[in-house]
């Protein structure tokens, strides 16, 4: 897979030595020299250029990758990366970083975002996981169909507990994608019975939460 980076800072750099360890083409763009340091990730292309600007766009060459991924310290810069890389080259997957939260409402696909990754919030959201029994707590937003990848840990003294995966009436356009039982992560099967304890993560619509997290916390 071909993957653009627009933004070669600590967050770029980091993402593009991810993406080249698991296999695929990454090519990294800044228009500051001094973040284009070829020897930090030497297994990547690289281009110094503006990458709002349609030329840097082309000699990337854009239409030949399939996910572009705006990285950069200003939101300005990434929500114009991702239009011009959805309207223009027709990019399948554009991958936006928000810097300030009061920003994110603009991460949508208005904007040709596909996901919108907020750092601060995303962090909010893990704080609030690793303290949170019983609540709904919301750790990633996709652009696409209103969707948010959703976590709860199911309380103690929980009506679903004890109750095979099959034979719960999840709630509309939402997905059980995985349980994670103390160090276990687990692919739901219809057979799993539903534990006290369970991290539960959910790919669910927004309207679908609050219903969720009423089922999920729900007492005999």
């Amino acid at each position: 897979m071909r993957v653009v980076i627009a933004g070669a800072g600590a967050v770029g750099r980091s993402v593009a030595n991810e993406l080249l360890e698991n296999g695929h083409e990454v090519l990294l763009i800044d228009k500051d020299p001094t973040k284009v340091s070829v020897e930090r990730v030497p297994s990547a292309e690289w281009l110094l250029a503006d990458a709002c600007e349609i030329t840097s766009l082309d000699e990337a060459a854009l239409e030949r990758c399939q996910v572009v991924i705006a990285a950069s310290g200003d939101d300005k810069v990434n929500l114009v990366v991702s239009l011009l890389a959805k309207t223009e080259y027709g990019v399948p997957r554009v991958v936006a970083r928000v810097n300030h939260p009061a920003n994110e409402w603009l991460f949508n696909d208005s904007w040709g975002v596909d996901v919108a990754v907020s750092t601060p919030r995303l962090m909010s959201a893990l704080v609030e996981e690793a303290v949170s029994v019983g609540d709904l707590v919301r750790l990633l937003r996709f652009s696409q169909g209103d969707a948010n990848l959703v976590e709860l840990t199911l309380p103690e003294g929980a009506a679903l507990a004890g109750t095979r995966v099959g034979e719960v009436a999840w709630p509309q356009e939402t997905a059980l994608v995985t349980i994670i039982r103390g160090s276990r992560v687990m692919v739901p099967d219809p057979d799993d019975a539903l534990a006290p304890g369970d991290e539960l993560l959910f790919v669910a619509a927004t309207d679908q939460e609050e219903e969720l997290e009423r089922l999920l916390t729900a007492r005999p």
